[in-house]
C-alpha cells in the first residue's frame, strides 16, 4: 500500500492521539482504527470519532470462524444481526440487523445498502442482495455502518454494510483451501497475489457445492474475483473483475405437521435460482497536496437471473377444477430477469489538523428487462409438477432506475477531545416502467420521480483517556423499485417472484434514526461498549402474502425500531473471548387493516369488515413486526492452546419471534367464526420459538504454512426454527387434496439446518 505524505500522516496522528498524549496519566494505546466516511476510499476517521457503534472485520477474523460466508458470519458474531432461513439455503438467508433487512428474496422489505469497494450492489430490480455473488475467498474486511447514513446513498435506512476486498499490496502470497464433509459439501478457495512495489496483481477463486440438508436441494456457486492495482507517489488505482456463476436451491418454507414428521422434506420443488454476473470497477486516489486528495472509482455491471419455481396453482382454490379433480393444480413458474448497472462516483477530501471534509456526487444509471411465464401441471406424489401445458406468458417488462446525487460530511474538531460530524446527501431518482406485453393502458406503464435531501449530525466527545461517548441524527430514503411498483394491487396480488398490475403509486421510504452510546477500555486489553438507537421510518414498503407464494406491495404509515446493543470482547493470554447482547422492540406505529387470509381473527375487526370483507386483520400501533427476535445473546471464545493448535466456539441465542401474517399478534390456533358467520380452523401458535445452538472450530497448523482445520454447527442437534408464515397447506395426510375445503391453514416454518461437521486443509505460502 502506498504511504501517506508526511504531514497528511501527522495531522492524523494528532487528531488521533491528541486528547491520549494530553492527559496527565499516559497509558499504552493500540493502533488507532479508521473508518471509512463514505463508501470512497478518502483519509477515514478515527473510529472514537464516529459518533455511532460501527463494527469493523478483519480477514483473520472471518477465517478463523471457518464461516461459510459473510451472512453466517454475522449472525454468530456481530449484535442485532439475525437470519431468517426462509429458503433454507445458507447463501439465500435474510439478513436482519437492527430490524432491517437485506435479502436475495422479491417480497422482502429491503432496509440495508451493500457495498463492495464503494460499489452498491443491491440490485436495481428489487433492491435485492445475492449473498452468493460476493467473493468470499476476497474479502479483506468489512464495517457495518449503523443507522440512516445517507452517505451511504439509497436504501440506508437501518445500516450499510461496506465490504474491503484484497490486492497484491495487502495479500501477497498464495493460499489454497479444500474443505468438505455433511450435506455432501464441499468448497475450494484459491488465492494468489504479489507486487512488485509499484504494480500489484491478486487473484481469487471460490467453488461450492452441495446436496443440502433438505430434499432436492442441490446448489453450486463458482465465483472469480481479480485485481490490477498500481501504486505511486501521486496517487493509485484498482482495476477489479467479478465473475460468478450460481445455481442456489432454496425449498422455502415447511408446514409445521410436515416439518415434525420430517424436517428434511420440502413444500414443493423445485425451487432454483441461476446467477450470471460480471462485474467490472475501476477505482482511484490522486493526492493534490499533504492534505488535500481526489478520489472516485466507475463501474459496469451485468446480472442475469433465472428463477424456475414448482408451486401450488394460486388459482385452484375456488376454480373450475376445485372439488372435482387435481387438474392445473400446480405451477410451474418461471422468470428471466437481466439487469445491466453502470455509473461512478468522484469525491474531494480534505483533511487538516481541525478539520476532516469530504465533497462528491455520484450518478447510478440502470436498465432492466423482466419476462415470466407460466405452465401449469399437475401436483404428482413428490410434490414436483408434472404433465405441464405449453408456457403462457405473464410478464414482459423494461424498466430504468436513475439516480444522481451529491453530498458533503465535515469532522470538525471543536475541542482536542470533542469531535462534531455534520453530513448532508441530496437524492434525485427516476424510475420509469414500459409494459412490453400489453402497451394498452390500463398496464404497467410508469414514470415516477423522487427526490430527497438527507442530513446527518452527531458528536463524539473522548470524557476520558479510555472512555468515549456519543450521539448523533441521522436521515436515509428508500425508492420503490420497479417490482414494487409493479405489484402494489391488493386486488391483484403477484406471484412471486412477480406477477405484475397496473398498480398504485407507492411513495418512497424515509427513515430516521437517533443512537447514543458509551464505549471504552478496562485493564487487561478488554473493550465495552453500550449504546441506544431508535430509528422511525415512514411510508415502509412492506410486501403483505395472500399465499405461500402471492401478495402485493403496500406502504404503512410508521413503523419504529428501537433497540439496546451491549458489548464486551478481550484477550488474556491466548484466550480471546466476546459477548454481545441486543435488544429490539420493533413495532407499527400506524392503524391499517392488511390482508391475513390464514390469520384466525380475520374478518372479526370492525375497522376492517365494513364493506363486507372478511379477510383482514387490523394491525394497531405497538404491535410487534413479524420475524424480528426481541432478545439476542452471542457469546464467543477462543484458544490457542499451544503454538499448533486453536480450539474455538460460539453460542446463539434467540428469542421467539411473530410469524408472517400474524402482524397483528393475535393468531391462536382453534376453530373461530368471523363477523360474517363464517368458521374456520386454524393450526399453529403464529410464533416461532426462541432457540440457543453451539457451535465449535478447531485449527491445527502442521507446519510449513499446513493447517487443517474443522468445524462443528449445531453440536447438540438442536430442533429449531428461524422465521414463520401463515399460509394454508393442501398436502393434509401427505397427498395433495383436491377439495380445498380440506386445507389445513398451518403456521409454516423455516427449519434451521441439523449438526453437521466438515474438514479441511489449509496451505499458504510465498507471503
Amino acid at each position: 500500500m502506498r504511504q501517506i505524505p508526511k504531514r497528511a500522516l501527522g495531522l492524523a496522528l494528532a487528531a488521533a492521539f491528541g486528547p491520549a498524549l494530553a492527559a496527565e496519566n499516559l497509558i499504552e494505546t493500540a493502533t488507532v482504527e479508521v473508518i471509512g466516511n463514505s463508501p470512497l476510499a478518502g483519509l477515514g476517521i478515527p473510529r472514537w470519532q464516529v459518533p455511532a457503534n460501527v463494527q469493523s472485520v478483519g480477514s483473520r477474523q472471518l477465517e478463523e470462524q471457518e464461516s461459510l460466508n459473510l451472512p453466517e458470519f454475522m449472525a454468530r458474531q456481530l449484535p442485532s444481526v439475525n437470519v431468517n432461513e426462509i429458503q433454507g439455503n445458507p447463501f439465500q438467508v435474510d439478513l436482519n440487523y437492527r430490524g432491517f433487512t437485506a435479502s436475495p428474496l422479491l417480497g422482502t422489505a429491503q432496509g440495508l445498502s451493500v457495498y463492495v469497494d464503494g460499489v452498491r450492489v443491491n440490485e436495481p430490480f428489487g433492491d435485492t442482495v445475492n449473498w452468493e455473488l460476493l467473493p468470499h475467498s476476497a474479502i479483506a474486511g468489512m464495517e457495518l455502518m449503523p443507522g440512516s447514513n445517507p452517505l451511504f446513498g439509497l436504501n440506508t435506512l437501518g445500516g450499510a454494510l461496506s465490504i474491503r476486498t484484497k490486492s497484491g499490496f495487502s495479500q501477497p502470497g498464495s493460499k489454497m483451501e479444500l474443505s468438505g464433509g455433511s450435506f455432501g459439501r464441499s468448497n475450494l478457495e484459491l488465492e494468489h497475489g504479489g507486487n512488485d512495489g509499484t504494480l500489484g496483481w491478486y487473484v481469487g477463486g471460490d467453488w461450492f457445492r452441495e446436496d443440502g440438508w433438505r430434499d432436492h436441494s442441490k446448489s453450486d456457486a463458482k465465483n472469480l474475483f481479480a485485481k490490477l492495482s498500481l501504486r505511486g507517489a501521486a496517487g493509485e488505482a484498482d482495476l477489479s473483475l467479478s465473475r460468478a456463476l450460481t445455481r442456489m436451491t432454496g425449498n422455502g418454507l415447511l408446514p409445521e405437521s410436515m416439518w415434525a414428521e420430517r424436517r428434511a422434506q420440502v413444500f414443493t420443488h423445485p425451487d432454483r435460482t441461476r446467477n450470471d454476473l460480471t462485474q467490472l470497477v475501476l477505482s482511484g486516489r490522486l493526492w493534490l497536496s499533504d492534505t488535500q486528495s481526489l478520489s472516485g472509482n466507475v463501474y459496469v455491471r451485468h446480472n442475469q437471473t433465472r428463477t424456475l419455481n414448482g408451486d401450488v396453482n394460486d388459482e385452484f382454490e375456488d376454480g373450475a377444477f376445485d372439488g372435482v379433480s387435481n387438474q392445473e393444480s400446480g405451477a410451474y413458474n418461471r422468470t428471466h430477469t437481466r439487469q445491466f448497472g453502470s455509473g461512478g462516483a468522484v469525491q474531494w477530501n480534505l483533511s487538516s489538523e481541525r478539520q476532516q471534509l469530504t465533497l462528491g456526487v455520484s450518478y447510478d444509471h440502470a436498465r432492466m428487462r423482466f419476462q415470466q411465464t407460466q405452465e401449469l401441471g399437475i401436483i404428482d406424489a413428490t410434490r414436483d409438477v408434472s404433465d405441464l401445458a405449453p408456457a403462457s406468458e405473464e410478464n414482459r417488462l423494461r424498466g430504468m432506475t436513475r439516480t444522481a446525487s451529491l453530498f458533503a460530511t465535515d469532522t470538525i474538531r471543536l475541542q482536542p477531545d470533542l469531535h462534531l460530524t455534520a453530513s448532508l446527501r441530496y437524492n434525485q431518482s427516476r424510475v420509469t416502467t414500459q409494459d412490453e406485453l400489453n402497451p394498452v393502458a390500463p398496464n404497467l406503464d410508469g414514470n415516477h420521480s423522487y427526490r430527497s435531501l438527507n442530513p446527518a449530525l452527531g458528536i463524539s466527545w473522548q470524557a476520558a483517556t479510555a472512555l468515549n461517548t456519543y450521539a448523533g441524527f441521522s436521515q436515509g430514503n428508500r425508492i420503490p423499485t420497479p417490482i414494487e411498483l409493479g405489484c402494489a394491487d391488493p386486488a391483484n396480488p403477484c406471484t412471486l417472484p412477480n406477477s405484475m398490475a397496473a398498480d398504485p403509486y407507492l411513495k418512497q421510504v424515509i427513515a430516521r434514526t437517533v443512537e447514543a452510546g458509551l464505549r471504552g477500555r478496562l485493564a487487561g486489553n478488554i473493550e465495552w461498549n453500550a449504546g441506544v438507537y431508535r430509528t422511525v421510518s415512514s411510508n415502509d414498503i412492506l410486501f403483505v402474502g395472500t399465499s405461500t407464494s402471492a401478495g402485493y406491495f403496500t406502504n404503512f404509515g410508521k413503523t419504529q425500531r428501537q433497540g439496546l446493543e451491549l458489548g464486551i470482547n478481550g484477550r488474556r493470554r491466548s484466550v480471546d473471548w466476546f459477548a454481545n447482547y441486543s435488544w429490539l422492540h420493533a413495532t407499527f406505529q400506524s392503524a391499517a387493516c392488511i390482508l391475513a387470509a390464514n390469520n384466525s381473527t380475520r374478518g372479526t375487526a370492525p375497522e376492517c369488515t365494513g364493506g363486507g370483507q372478511d379477510d383482514e386483520i387490523y394491525v394497531k400501533k405497538g404491535d410487534r413486526l413479524p420475524g424480528l427476535p426481541a432478545h439476542s445473546l452471542k457469546i464467543g471464545l477462543s484458544w490457542q492452546s499451544t503454538d499448533w493448535l486453536r480450539v474455538g466456539g460460539d453460542i446463539q441465542a434467540f428469542s421467539s419471534q411473530y410469524a408472517r401474517g400474524n402482524e397483528n399478534n393475535q393468531h391462536q390456533a382453534g376453530t373461530y367464526t368471523d363477523s360474517l358467520g363464517t368458521t374456520r380452523t386454524y393450526e399453529g401458535a403464529g410464533k416461532i420459538p426462541g432457540y440457543a445452538i453451539l457451535n465449535l472450530n478447531a485449527e491445527v497448523r502442521l507446519g510449513s504454512g499446513w493447517q487443517l482445520f474443522a468445524k462443528v454447527n449445531n453440536v447438540f442437534d438442536k430442533r429449531y426454527a428461524t422465521a414463520g408464515a401463515l399460509a394454508e397447506n393442501p398436502f393434509a395426510g401427505g397427498a395433495f387434496q383436491i377439495d380445498s375445503a380440506n386445507w389445513r391453514r398451518e403456521t409454516f416454518v423455516a427449519p434451521g439446518a441439523p449438526r453437521a461437521a466438515w474438514l479441511g486443509l489449509r496451505v499458504a505460502f510465498g507471503s
